[in-house]
């Protein structure tokens, strides 16, 4: 298996090519030059290729013109729309899924979702309920019911698994994403990046020391780890608050070294054996702590430093409606010592969103300094974020943020990081948008917050799927609902965080299973907006 890139093909001895891509038609460019440069030696080589999820009539044209589509044997699809990131995590990883539809207006994902959902369905049964909040959550749903009539013949006779689908958009919360993410995992996300799973991180701190050894042959390669709920460990940390994590692995540590003394108690042939079965766990369980001991070291350093508390405290100045309607001077002096463009917008944008819009002076003053410190060609970014409503111009209306952070409760003072008792602490303070609605949805229920829905960006709207008779589920006694949570347009660990604190609370007898077009941060979801005219230097 190799990664795709121009030239020649890696060599090997082989008669059968698959290429495996998305339909995009720069990587048509690169297929095409794999092809024309390969040696008249192998003309015997039979070429594949497989698009992930659709085929692309655009693509096909793009390998005419390039002359190699005759060389093509097979051309087919390979439909991979949900992929399981874990035992409740969904993605269908569609990384330009919010830019095509709040940009470009284009609806492929969104068609790519509802087909996504179509087969989860034949799998686990029809969901009998589906909610929604926003444009694309109700064409994905108009989307589901006409195929679900077009299949009409066909009974699905599966008991299904989940009660309720709720269709959530993006554009709804675009506070969330901004904010910076406060769990564990959201950390890691935040300042390492996260990517289909796995995370790559500075190897010093995973350097094995030997005792008189000097550090003169430390690694360079980063060190590349899986995460994920397979791990216990990460399982039990992963969405703590990040304040909570170290108390937490050092409870950890305790247990495991007093695992380890046991083996001085163990007399008998039997307890000997008993222990040794024991120690490929206790051994994994030791190298994990240790693994994520130098993880949270590596957090630390940047949670504790003053640029971060900076950072964190205009965040929250922001959220609390503090000076959101006038030039705020830390991202004044952010731009003035050229800190990275990204972190810039990812607070512009929250102020506009936190003010329902800059005032015009204000906007135009961050414009001015972003481009004249920045370079012009952002000014295409701007527009974008413009475009996709993150960065806009007040219009007369009225802030309605205020009214919908007291109504929802979005901001707790005092949260707790360590014994949680509200979503607020997955961002210290803030609750996502996003999820309050899901738990208000869940309990007492929509109705009771028509006014704050309408403030909100898009229809919401409530649909019922018939099911065949004797499918109806008969509910045990303290049984739970469970709930799909669709994030069109991408979701953040944190969400992802307090939906998971939501299905363990004792009462709350609900379940969340959470769904999405991708997993994001606020770095890599301002990037998606970005656009960079191709310029040598970059």
């Amino acid at each position: 298996m190799f990664t795709l890139k121009n030239g020649r093909l890696p060599p090997a001895d082989v008669k059968n090519i698959i290429f495996f891509v998305r339909p995009r038609l720069e990587l048509m460019d690169i297929i095409a030059d794999n092809i024309t440069s390969e040696d008249r030696r192998h003309s015997s080589r039979d070429f594949h290729i497989l698009f992930v999820p659709r085929r692309s009539m655009l693509c096909e044209q793009r390998l005419k013109e390039q002359g190699v589509l005759a060389s093509f044997i097979n051309i087919d699809e390979y439909i991979l729309d949900l992929i399981p990131y874990d035992g409740d995590l969904l993605s269908m990883e569609y990384e330009s899924a919010f830019r095509e539809c709040y940009l470009e207006n284009d609806q492929t994902s969104l068609y790519h979702t509802a087909k996504g959902l179509m087969t989860l369905q034949a799998l686990y049964g029809t969901i009998p309920q589906i909610y929604g909040k926003g444009e694309c959550a109700r064409l994905v749903a108009n989307m589901m019911l006409r195929m679900k009539r077009e299949f009409a013949g066909s009974q699905n006779q599966i008991l299904p698994v989940f009660d309720t689908l709720l269709l959530l958009d993006r554009n709804v919360d675009l506070l969330t994403p901004l904010a910076t993410q406060l769990t564990y995992e959201g950390l890691i996300d935040e300042i390492y990046g996260i990517s289909n799973g796995y995370v790559k991180l500075p190897p010093e701190k995973f350097a094995q020391k030997k005792q008189g050894e000097g550090s003169k042959d430390l690694p360079t390669e980063p060190k590349k780890l899986q995460l994920n709920s397979a791990e216990e460990l990460y399982a039990e940390i992963r969405d703590k608050n990040f304040n909570a994590v170290g108390a937490a692995l050092s409870k950890k540590a305790k247990i495991i070294s007093a695992a380890f003394e046991e083996r001085h108690n163990a007399k008998t042939v039997g307890e000997i054996k008993q222990f040794v079965s024991q120690l490929p766990h206790m051994q994994a369980a030791r190298s994990s702590l240790a693994n994520h001991t130098s993880i949270a070291e590596l957090i630390k350093d940047i949670t504790t430093s003053e640029a971060f508390f900076d950072n964190l405290t205009v965040e929250q100045e922001f959220m609390t409606g503090v000076d959101t309607d006038k030039v705020n001077t830390y991202i004044e002096d952010c731009i003035a010592q050229k800190d990275p463009l990204i972190k810039i917008l990812r607070l512009v944008c929250m102020q506009s969103v936190c003010n329902n819009g800059l005032k015009h002076k204000v906007m135009d003053y961050y414009k001015r300094e972003i481009l004249q410190t920045y370079g012009y060609e952002h000014i295409l970014t701007l527009n974008n974020l413009e475009k996709a409503g993150l960065l806009k111009p007040q219009t007369g209306s009225r802030n309605n943020y205020p009214t919908i952070r007291k109504t929802l409760k979005l901001w707790m003072e005092d949260a707790n990081e360590q014994n949680p008792n509200d979503i607020s602490y997955v961002y210290s303070g803030y609750s996502p948008l996003s999820i309050r609605l899901t738990q208000i949805l869940a309990r007492p229920g929509w109705r009771s917050i028509e006014e704050v829905l309408k403030m909100l960006p898009g229809p919401h709207f409530e649909e019922r799927q018939q099911l065949p008779s004797g499918l109806h589920k008969k509910r045990q006694q303290g049984e739970n609902r469970t709930t799909l949570v669709f994030f069109l347009g991408g979701v953040t660990y944190a969400e992802i965080a307090a939906l998971r604190f939501l299905s363990q609370v004792e009462d709350s007898g609900m379940e969340y299973v959470i769904a999405t077009t991708k997993l994001i941060n606020g770095t890599t979801w301002i990037k998606s907006l970005m656009d960079r005219p191709e310029s040598p230097t970059q």
